[in-house]
């Protein structure tokens, strides 16, 4: 069989290995670099079952790479999208407080954001009904610099540059091994085999599989969260002017269910987190077998499960019980009802667990002498693409200088 051979190749369509292909390609237009992906098309997973908010950054422990990468991302994703005519809108955001605990914690995350750098205002109840008529609460915080965008076409966008440049993408691959030697890296996929330099993993909800394919030791398993979105009617489309959060709970990973605007006008409520079956689970029904067996042998995952066991079952008692998901949205916008929640597609994020059951919260890299892997790379991801992939170029250049380079 012949074999393809490459300076490097990429593993992963979405929007992160894309970026990374895309200025790779940009460096050295000399390299001869491939895309692989296993579905027909980009973005199928995480980049394209995302809520397509550009973050500014406001939550992340300052000088983690969460927040240098968020706040860069914010500017140079704005700026890719004007380059490419991506629609945007940069409609800002309101972290809404309801009651006097969620009113210390606000100001505890003004605080952050001032660390952060980034814009941002202190309104009070007034103020915030003066801004947000439907909406009801305390105080909020406003951050402006938050957009919206389909990240969807920005990957699309990206990968078409990068094969406008001259490079390969190839689509609907499966890599079945991988195998280091000194001098290379040799893929076995579902359609033959290819040799690189170098190799990037960018796997999303793969990228525990792929690393210990590689042969890599690693300290984490990926845990699915499915989170569950509904819709507001159309005659709702204008019910709010900004993205809606509430203050988030520090006890619990994730921030909470909140009214986001689309780039295409609608207005979608969620996402909550209730554990997922299957990594790729974007239906109603949703259970894999090795994907579920994988975690139950997981010591790391049933750690996570005791520590978070109370707010794991609220979060599947609201999955099931809609009355329960809308009193958390009924707390800011008091005005909406029942039929107003519509069906709208679930998405899954990938959260790395280590064995001792800690949630990662940052960007977790993995390297070999001749492939970086990218093992967890959580929201603010999808903003941060471009800072990302710049940073793994970086690590490329900085191991390797001129010998791969």
């Amino acid at each position: 069989m012949i074999q393809k051979t490459y300076d490097y190749i990429i593993i992963g369509g979405g929007i992160i290995g894309t970026s990374t292909a895309w200025q790779l390609q940009k460096r050295r237009p000399d390299r001869k670099i491939l895309i692989i992906e296993k579905e027909e098309q980009f973005a199928r997973h995480q980049t394209g079952h995302n809520s397509g908010v550009i973050h500014a950054g406001v939550y992340y422990q300052p000088g983690s790479l969460k927040a240098r990468f968020c706040k860069r991302g914010v500017v140079e994703t704005i700026n890719f999208c004007r380059q490419q005519e991506i629609p945007y809108d940069r409609c800002g955001k309101l972290l809404v407080a309801t009651d006097a605990g969620e009113l210390e914690r606000m100001h505890a995350l003004y605080g952050r954001c001032r660390e952060n750098g980034i814009v941002s205002e202190l309104l009070d109840k007034e103020q915030l009904a003066e801004r947000e008529p439907a909406v009801t609460g305390s105080g909020a915080i406003f951050v402006p610099e938050t957009g919206i965008v389909d990240y969807k076409k920005v990957c699309t966008a990206m990968a078409h540059c990068f094969q406008e440049l001259g490079d390969d993408v190839a689509l609907g691959i499966r890599v079945r091994d991988i195998r280091e030697n000194e001098q290379c890296v040799n893929l076995v996929t579902s359609c033959g085999s290819y040799s690189t330099k170098y190799l990037i993993s960018c796997a999303g909800l793969m990228a525990d599989r792929l690393v210990r394919l590689h042969g890599i030791e690693v300290d984490f398993q990926i845990i699915p969260f499915r989170g569950e979105y509904y819709r507001l009617p159309p005659h709702r489309n204008g019910l709010i002017r900004h993205l809606i959060y509430p203050i988030p709970d520090p006890y619990f990973p994730f921030l909470g269910v909140h009214l986001t605007r689309m780039i295409d006008g609608s207005i979608t409520v969620g996402p909550n987190a209730v554990l997922g079956w299957k990594r790729e689970g974007y239906g109603r029904f949703n259970l894999d077998l090795r994907d579920t067996g994988e975690m139950m042998v997981s010591t790391g995952f049933w750690k996570v499960l005791i520590a978070h066991f109370c707010s794991g079952l609220r979060e599947m008692e609201n999955s099931v019980w809609k009355r329960g998901y809308l009193k958390l949205v009924q707390k800011y916008c008091p005005q909406l009802v029942l039929h107003d929640l519509l069906p709208h597609p679930a998405g899954i994020r990938a959260q790395a667990v280590l064995s001792d059951g800690t949630l990662v919260q940052d960007f977790l890299f993995a390297e070999s002498p001749r492939s970086l892997h990218v093992c967890h790379a959580p929201s603010p991801a999808a903003t941060s693409a471009i800072p990302i992939g710049d940073y793994i170029c970086d690590r490329i250049q900085e191991k390797h200088h001129d010998a791969l380079l």
